[in-house]
């Protein structure tokens, strides 16, 4: 056999000698390793006011960051000396030694403002507590000029302009003002999670994010999950505390954006505690469904190593498996509180040994079918009555069937149709799954056709949602119009909608609450960047998903064929919107080998 060898690229040796670099090129370095755009830029700069013990913070971004951002605070500010060394590399004031275990400040690192500074226009003017005036410290591109006197109240207002003037080429990376925007309002959002003693207003492009007071934490996350009634959490172990808000699995949203998780006053989006999370919630939402919650854990600052991400997002705890148990144990003894006093949640967790017992009968006796004689203990006539979880369809054994899916014969749980095909296999549908995947077939076909088909509502739904999800929404009104959905600001923090695609509007008036904000987190999620078809399939999806029979919901033996006969003419019925199977089919040879008799 013949053999062939891979060429071996030549290796230029690298000539001259070690020399160190200009200060202005170390800075402009370490400008892009921590601030990659204006979302890393507020973040740091809020984080600086809340350390400084402020207890009003205002951020005003335009431009989505890129042409000004501006934070202002009431904290300790600081001395004419103390505002030459902040925008020096490498000074703080949050280190009390040359440790770094127990940090209990969400900056420490210096770095932040002089890596602003070496990147854009940076001011600030600082007051301390006592002092007669403030005083001013400008940077341009690295040139620091010299602190003067200026007029300012006690506090800190640092104003950043004009963000990568001085390296042009990480200008070139960012995104448009909008997205840029939602990084940043994100950014800004999750600290005031994090500090609900904080009044935190936000203002971008003049529009009014949000406008909070001093707050518990409740109220807090009321008024940034905009969830409905949320549980509260409660739980410790060896020194961990957690505590915080959770929503019922009704709430479920599309992406991650409705957590929020607070460690030691620090918002994070740690893989330890999100995955605790989506398993808490594992039995009582839909896969690709993602819980909404607030939580806040405490844990003793040499148990936790926060310097393991240049963003300080994720940790390192020491004992992840206590950490991971906790958050685990507490949210699933929080559900099922919350499922004894509200009755809505108990439908996501059915239990069946509580429940009555499946029994599968005719309505009405019928004599024994020749083909299906029965042999020994199945002769007994066993005592069963009908019981609510489970529905016959027919009165009698079903014919062979030719259909591939064959003929229904009983409806379990209120949520599967059972069937039997024509060689004796046997079919077991998920009901809500397979009418989402004839839904988004439906939908789609209507989109290549020209436009789904809308039905106007008799009277137009108003529909409160943050200010950032009512711009993504109103932002793609022309594409979800394509959809059927018309829809139209209503203020700053609503939506107004006057027409519902017709195929999720057949069995009456449905809710466009809940479609509205999983198609807002889908368009968040997905971006500018993404092409029309993909983010129409994604919106498709949604409202499949929004507009299908549900798990819970009986049907009639007419119903229950027709939505066989309905899969069987539809491509990619298999499976739903979402990658799940719609149908199981085990032939006879199969039961047989499983009951031993193969």
């Amino acid at each position: 056999m013949e053999s062939y060898a891979l060429p071996v690229p030549e290796l230029t040796p690298i000539a001259g000698v070690l020399r160190r670099l200009p200060d202005a090129l170390v800075d402009r370095i370490a400008a892009g390793e921590v601030i990659e755009r204006p979302a890393a830029v507020a973040k740091e700069l809020v984080e600086n006011a809340i350390d400084s013990g402020a207890r009003r913070i205002a951020v005003v971004l335009d431009g989505g960051g890129i042409a000004r951002i501006e934070v202002t605070d009431d904290g300790a500010g600081m001395s004419p000396d103390a505002l030459a060394l902040a925008v020096q590399r490498h000074c703080t004031s949050k280190l009390a030694d040359d440790h770094l275990i127990r940090i209990d400040t969400l900056g420490f690192r210096g770095e932040a403002l002089p890596s602003i500074g070496a990147a854009a226009r940076l001011q600030i003017t600082s007051r301390p507590h006592g002092a007669p005036n403030a005083h001013r410290i400008r940077v341009e591109g690295g040139m620091v000029d010299a602190v003067a006197p200026a007029a300012g109240p006690v506090g800190t207002q640092v104003l950043v302009s004009d963000l990568f003037f001085a390296t042009p080429a990480r200008r070139n990376f960012l995104k448009s003002a909008r997205v840029e925007a939602d990084h940043a309002e994100a950014a800004v959002r999750r600290l005031a999670f994090a500090a609900p003693h904080v009044a935190m207003r936000l203002v971008s492009d003049g529009r009014v994010v949000f406008d909070l007071p001093v707050q518990d934490r409740g109220a807090r996350a009321t008024a940034l999950l905009a969830a409905g009634e949320l549980l509260l959490v409660e739980g410790g172990r060896s020194g961990l505390t957690l505590a915080g808000h959770a929503a019922g699995p009704a709430a479920s949203r599309a992406t991650t954006a409705g957590q929020s998780l607070v460690v030691n006053g620090r918002p994070v989006t740690d893989p330890v505690l999100r995955t605790a999370v989506r398993v808490a919630y594992r039995d009582v939402i839909a896969a690709g469904r993602h819980a909404v919650v607030a939580l806040y854990l405490t844990i003793p600052p040499e148990e936790v190593d926060v310097n393991v991400h240049p963003a300080k997002t994720e940790l390192r705890f020491r004992d992840a498996d206590g950490v991971r148990a906790l958050v685990i144990g507490t949210l699933r003894r929080t559900l099922s509180a919350g499922a004894g006093a509200a009755p809505r949640f108990a439908t996501f967790r059915p239990s069946l040994p509580s429940r009555a017992p499946l029994r599968l009968v005719p309505v009405e006796p019928a004599p024994p079918h020749p083909a299906l004689a029965a042999q020994g203990f199945a002769e007994l006539a066993l005592p069963f009555a009908a019981a609510p979880s489970a529905r016959v369809a027919p009165s009698a054994p079903p014919e062979p069937s030719p259909h591939p899916l064959g003929a229904a014969v009983a409806q379990v749980l209120d949520t599967y149709v059972i069937a039997v095909a024509g060689d004796g296999s046997l079919v077991l549908v998920d009901q809500h799954a397979a009418h989402e995947r004839l839904t988004h077939e439906a939908l789609a076909m209507q989109v290549r056709e020209g436009g789904v088909r809308s039905q106007p509502l008799l009277l137009p739904a108003v529909v409160d949602m943050p200010p950032a999800a009512v711009a993504h929404l109103v932002q793609h009104a022309a594409t979800l119009l394509s959809l059927g959905l018309e829809l139209e600001a209503f203020g700053a923090g609503a939506v107004l909608v006057r027409a519902m695609p017709a195929v999720l509007s057949a069995g009456g008036s449905p809710d466009p609450a809940p479609l509205l904000r999983d198609l807002a987190d889908e368009l968040a999620e997905h971006g500018e960047a993404t092409a029309l078809d993909t983010l129409l399939d994604a919106a498709i999806a949604r409202m499949a998903c929004h507009g299908s029979v549900r798990a819970g919901r009986r049907l009639n033996a007419a119903e229950m064929n027709a939505l066989l006969r309905q899969m069987e003419a539809t491509p990619r019925a298999a499976t739903c919107s979402h990658g799940r199977p719609t149908v199981l089919k085990l032939s006879r040879a199969e039961i047989e080998t499983m009951f031993g008799r193969r």
